[in-house]
């Protein structure tokens, strides 16, 4: 088994004010800050190449993280700078409808959640053959998609875990990469 920690970025102007980034190349607010969990220590770091999981790679001592692609936010085509609350009122039903697709909700131009997994399973494998425990610096959209994977979840209702978006996922991978949760919220 191999452990991975899953990180969000850190604080955005636009995630503090509930804009959807997508692949937008958003920085970090200013005076961000962030204390690493103990279990993290010695883990090899990468990160998304979005500038904001960048920023707080170096926040964290990982200036030179691997940048690894598979892991970036997923593409919300259309909709990125938009907000959830604005496109289920501009939207209604049809929103709805799309929501209710689960695993394969999709944006006008953008990316599913089911896409998202498609990409993170090679990379899963590639981790779990290396067998080094890694601290992955990433976004909301991934974690959400490696819990539908660890859980059966398929998106659809309530996830089976709230988490919570300042804290690590621990996760361990088998020989093939299937993630198991090992601790959620780890502060």
């Amino acid at each position: 088994m191999t452990l991975l920690a899953l990180l969000r970025h850190g604080e955005t102007a636009w995630s503090a004010a509930g804009r959807i980034q997508g692949h937008a190349d958003i920085p970090l607010s200013s005076g961000t800050k962030l204390i690493l969990p103990e279990v993290c220590r010695g883990m090899r770091v990468v990160t998304s190449p979005l500038r904001r999981c960048v920023e707080t790679a170096a926040l964290i001592g990982a200036a030179d993280a691997a940048r690894e692609l598979r892991i970036i936010e997923m593409d919300w085509g259309e909709w990125q700078g938009e907000s959830l609350t604005a496109l289920r009122e501009r939207l209604g039903e049809e929103m709805r409808a799309n929501e209710a697709r689960g695993l394969d909700f999709r944006p006008p131009g953008g990316e599913s959640p089911r896409l998202v997994l498609a990409r993170l399973k090679p990379w899963l494998k590639d981790l779990a053959q290396a067998g080094e425990p890694t601290l992955a610096v990433t976004h909301r959209g991934v974690i959400r998609a490696l819990l539908a994977e660890a859980t059966g979840w398929d998106m659809r209702g309530k996830p089976p875990a709230r988490l919570d978006w300042s804290a690590v996922h621990l996760f361990s991978l088998d020989n093939e990469g299937a993630p198991r949760i090992e601790r959620l919220n780890v502060k």
